[in-house]
């Protein structure tokens, strides 16, 4: 049985752009989720906490 073994220089890196990817769309995916439920959910009081927070950041809305 012969047992093989890594040269010194050889490198083993994978490519870490389709995590990356993914995480930017996963991140992009739950931003928008959280600006559009805070926009249009129904309930005044979260609504109203995420209009507050807007103007606090300076963030025009209307």
């Amino acid at each position: 049985m012969a047992a093989r073994t890594a040269e010194a220089g050889a490198s083993t890196t994978v490519s870490a752009a389709p995590a990356r990817v993914a995480g930017a769309i996963l991140a992009m995916a739950v931003g928008l989720a959280l600006v559009l439920l805070a926009g249009f959910v129904q309930a005044d009081a979260l609504h109203d906490a995420a209009h507050d927070m807007r103007h606090a950041t300076g963030f025009p809305c209307h």
